[in-house]
């Protein structure tokens, strides 16, 4: 009867302790499905999209320039005396030939009017000595001897020798008279007066009345390093116009003036490897003056039909220079790039990407391969328009 009742009971408890266990696996199994979270895919990151370009860029070679007047003149005295007057205002604008100064001119005047005086009376004994020749010339007159007729032509030769002579006085004393008005010797403007009216002024002077500078056209006188200076060369002799030089301000925002290379200097700096180069400008709204410090961009020539990005679209990783590209689903790849040079904003791409393939120009930093991009407006976008 006991074996009869263990049966059952155990027959019991093994189904309870098979439910505990299937029970068990079951929320174990509920548990973890409900720990594993939903894989979401990531929003697209927004970024300025944009293409390679084909167009035509300038090459530019800067340098760092001073501004220098095109001609400087310091307006001396050629004569003594004293500053009777000062006719020009400082900083004024002046052409050449403009009177500028004056000094007295009465004991220069007295000179050229003793010298035509002088040359006056000797033109009278000039006379007298020819009309005595001509009497002694003729035959039975006062003459006696040939002596005599000799003697008389010579004293008229000498008279014409004296009466030139008081011409070329006449000439020098017009000429001192003409130092003691002061004009421009060229079109500038003047500067800061040195001398002051009712002052005596001496010819062995060197401080000079007036410095008078020529603005326009002006100049500038620029750097390059050496290895430019063959390229530069082949430029000007290859090309049938001057090339173009621009100057800008020292932020390299405004753009001063426009004008054209002028020379090359014949030496190299041996102490900085750079050679002189100037360059002349028109200067018609007075952006230049000397002194100043400019930075000049030298159009050495210009690269025809060639792929272009935005500069800011290239970057630089551990193994040189990429771009992001965009693919057909929106996600991007690095695409290595071989940039021939960067000037302006826009660079010029040698090998790597074609016309019209489609490229992040900003908001690369939160980028990785793989990762979508989407499109938002930017400064630099459709290839930096």
């Amino acid at each position: 009867m006991r074996r009869s009742l263990l049966l059952p009971i155990a027959c019991v408890v093994a189904v309870f302790v098979a439910g505990g266990i299937t029970w068990r696996h079951l929320s174990s199994f509920a548990s973890t499905k409900q720990q594993v979270p939903h894989r979401e895919v990531p929003p697209p990151i927004p970024a300025t999209l944009g293409a390679a370009e084909r167009k035509n860029v300038p090459v530019f070679l800067d340098g760092l320039g001073t501004v220098q007047a095109y001609n400087t003149v310091t307006v001396n005295t050629r004569v003594d005396g004293t500053l009777d007057k000062v006719s020009f205002v400082e900083g004024q604008k002046v052409q050449a030939g403009d009177i500028l100064a004056q000094i007295d001119p009465r004991p220069f005047k007295a000179s050229l009017d003793l010298a035509i005086a002088t040359k006056a009376k000797d033109e009278a004994q000039l006379v007298n000595a020819r009309l005595d020749l001509k009497r002694f010339q003729q035959s039975g007159t006062l003459a006696t001897t040939q002596q005599q007729i000799d003697t008389q032509e010579a004293l008229v030769n000498q008279l014409v020798a004296t009466v030139q002579g008081d011409q070329a006085n006449i000439e020098a004393a017009q000429v001192q008279l003409d130092y003691t008005t002061i004009r421009a010797p060229i079109s500038g403007r003047t500067g800061i007066r040195l001398v002051d009216q009712g002052n005596i002024v001496h010819a062995a002077n060197t401080t000079g009345l007036v410095v008078i500078t020529q603005l326009q056209p002006i100049s500038v006188i620029f750097t390059l390093p050496q290895d430019e200076v063959q390229n530069v060369i082949h430029e000007m002799e290859a090309s049938r116009v001057p090339l173009m030089a621009v100057a800008q301000g020292r932020d390299d925002r405004r753009t001063l003036d426009t004008g054209t290379l002028s020379l090359v200097d014949n030496q190299i700096d041996p102490t900085s490897g750079n050679v002189r180069l100037k360059a002349t400008f028109p200067n018609a709204e007075y952006a230049l003056w000397p002194g100043q410090f400019v930075n000049v961009r030298l159009q050495l020539k210009t690269l025809d039909n060639v792929v272009t990005v935005p500069s800011t679209a290239v970057q630089r990783g551990p193994d040189g220079m990429f771009v992001y590209t965009v693919k057909p689903d929106t996600s991007i790849a690095i695409q290595p790039v071989n940039v021939a040079q960067m000037s302006q904003g826009v660079s010029v791409i040698d090998k790597g990407i074609s016309v019209g393939t489609p490229i992040v120009v900003a908001g690369q930093f939160r980028l990785k391969p793989g990762s979508r991009v989407q499109s938002v407006p930017g400064t630099a976008e459709a290839g930096g328009k």
